[in-house]
C-alpha cells in the first residue's frame, strides 16, 4: 500500500518506518528540507532506540523515502496519516494550526479517494474540523473519510510499540476507511487480533483518558509516598502492596519527580480545556496536574532543607536531564524546574546525561557545566542529585562518589538507591516517601 506519513516529529517518523517495514511504501513529508536531507543520510533527529537501524534498513529498502513535496505525496498515496505537532496553547488548549494546514494541503492535492488519519494527539471533534477544511480546499467534489488513530506510544521504547502494540485503536465512521486501516496493521498482529474499531469522537476522547489516568496514577502514588514521609510508613513498602492487586497493577506507581514529556502534562491540560468548554468539572484530572507541580516543589524543599535557601557558594552535582531514560527529550522535564530553582537560589550546577545534553544546552546554555560522563560532574560538588533513572545511574561506585563529593549527600529523586546501605558507607539518602 502506497502511504504518506505527513510530519517526521517523534510521531511521524516511528509511524512511518515501522509500517515501511511491513513492506508498504511510505513517503514521509515535512517541510523542514535540512531535516529531510539529513534523513536521507541516515541521520535521525531524536534518539529512540532502534530507530536509526530500522530507517536505514528502509531507506536503503527503497520503502521508505523523504520529500518536502506534500502535494505529490497525497496524489501518490492512497492513506495519509497527519502527524504533526499539536503544541499546547496559552490556554492549556492544543493548538491545531499545522493539523489544519495539513489538511488543506491535502484538501488542495486530493485526486481521489484517500483515508486521511488522524496520528496527532488532537481533542474531541478535530476529525470533522479536519473533515471541513479539506472539503473547502477540494479542487472539485470527490469522496474522502477521516478516521481517528491515536498513538500510545512510549518513548524510549517507541518502536518495540509500534511494531509489538497491546492494542490499536481505530475510530472510523465509514466501513471502506475501517477495512483499509485494518489492513495496514493486519500484519502487526501474528498472534490474535487487538484491532479496536470505535467511533470517531470515542477514539480521540481514548487517548486523552488513557494518558490522563496514567498521570493520574503518578500523583496518587505520589501524595501516598508524601503521606508516608508523614506517618513515618515506606512508601516502597506500600507501593509493593498496592502492585500486587491485579485491579491496580505495578505500572505507573513508582514515586518520584512527577511525569514530564510531550504527552502527559500537554494531554492533561488539553483534557480539562476541553472539560471546560463543555461545562465539566473534572477535579480528579485537574489534581494530578496540580500534584505533579507541587512535586518537583517538595524535592526542592528538601534539598534547601539540608543546604540552606542560599545556595551560593554551593555547587550540586545533577544525573539525569531528560524526563525519563532512554530519550532525549526535556520538555516538561522535572530536571528544567529543579536547576532553574537551584541557579535563581545561586548554585552552581554541573550536570550529566548520557543522550540529553545538547537539548539541556537548548534550555540552560552556558548557565549549567556539562560534562562528558557522570563522575566529573561529582567533582568538588557538595551533593549529588538523581532526577532520571537511567541504567548506568544504577549501580554506581560509590566509593568513588564518596571520595569525588565535599559530603556524602544524595538527594535520590528517583528512589533507585538502597538508603539503609548507603548509610552504612557513611551515606546521607533522602529520598520520596522514605523518610
Amino acid at each position: 500500500m502506497k502511504i504518506a506519513v505527513i510530519g517526521t516529529g517523534y510521531v511521524g517518523l516511528v509511524a512511518g518506518a515501522c509500517i515501511a517495514d511491513m513492506g508498504n511504501d511510505v513517503i514521509c513529508v515535512d517541510n523542514n528540507k535540512e531535516k529531510l536531507k539529513q534523513l536521507e543520510q541516515g541521520i535521525i533527529p531524536i534518539y529512540e532506540p532502534g530507530l536509526d537501524e530500522l530507517v536505514k534498513s528502509n531507506v536503503v529498502e527503497k520503502r521508505l523515502t523523504f520529500s518536502s513535496d506534500i502535494d505529490r505525496a497525497v496524489k501518490d498515496s492512497q492513506v495519509c496519516f497527519i502527524a504533526v505537532g499539536t503544541p499546547q496553547d496559552e490556554d492549556g488548549s492544543a493548538d491545531l494550526q499545522y493539523v489544519f494546514e495539513v489538511a488543506k494541503s491535502i484538501g488542495q492535492a486530493m485526486n481521489g479517494y484517500k483515508v486521511i488519519v488522524d496520528k496527532s494527539t488532537v481533542p474531541v471533534g478535530t476529525a470533522e474540523k479536519v473533515a471541513e477544511v479539506i472539503k473547502q480546499n477540494l479542487p472539485y467534489a470527490q469522496p474522502f473519510d477521516v478516521v481517528s488513530n491515536p498513538e500510545f506510544l512510549k518513548q524510549g521504547n517507541a518502536v518495540d510499540d509500534f511494531l509489538h502494540p497491546d492494542r490499536v485503536i481505530i475510530g472510523s465512521n465509514s466501513d471502506k476507511a475501517t477495512l483499509i486501516m485494518q489492513e495496514i496493521y493486519a500484519p502487526f498482529f501474528r498472534t490474535g487480533n487487538r484491532v479496536i474499531v470505535m467511533d470517531v469522537k470515542s477514539a480521540e476522547m481514548t487517548k486523552y483518558a488513557a494518558n490522563s489516568f496514567l498521570a493520574t496514577k503518578i500523583s496518587f502514588m505520589n501524595e501516598i509516598a508524601n503521606l508516608c514521609e508523614k506517618v513515618g510508613a515506606d512508601a516502597e513498602m506500600v507501593r509493593v502492596g498496592m502492585a500486587t492487586d491485579t485491579r491496580i497493577g505495578n505500572k505507573f506507581l513508582f514515586p518520584g519527580l512527577g511525569y514530564g514529556g510531550s504527552c502527559f502534562p500537554k494531554d492533561v491540560k488539553a483534557l480539562v480545556k476541553t472539560a471546560s468548554e463543555h461545562g465539566c468539572d473534572v477535579s480528579i484530572v485537574k489534581a494530578a496536574n496540580d500534584v505533579n507541580k507541587k512535586q518537583r516543589e517538595l524535592f526542592i524543599d528538601k534539598i534547601t532543607s539540608r543546604l540552606g535557601e542560599d545556595l551560593k557558594g554551593k555547587t550540586i552535582a545533577v544525573w539525569g536531564l531528560a524526563f525519563k531514560p532512554k530519550t532525549n527529550d526535556m520538555r516538561e522535564a522535572p530536571s528544567i524546574t529543579i536547576i532553574s530553582d537551584l541557579l535563581k537560589r545561586g548554585a552552581k550546577v554541573k550536570a550529566y546525561d548520557p543522550k540529553a545534553i545538547d537539548s539541556a544546552k537548548l534550555h540552560f546554555g552556558d548557565k549549567i557545566v556539562y560534562t562528558e560522563n557522570a563522575y566529573d560532574a561529582l567533582d568538588g560538588a557538595d551533593t549529588l542529585l538523581l532526577l532520571t533513572e537511567w541504567n548506568e545511574f544504577r549501580r554506581p561506585d560509590f566509593d568513588r562518589i564518596k571520595s569525588l563529593l565535599k559530603t556524602p549527600l544524595i538527594f535520590d529523586g528517583r528512589n533507585q538507591y538502597n538508603a539503609e546501605r548507603l548509610a552504612e558507607k557513611g551515606f546521607t539518602c533522602v529520598q520520596i516517601g522514605r523518610g
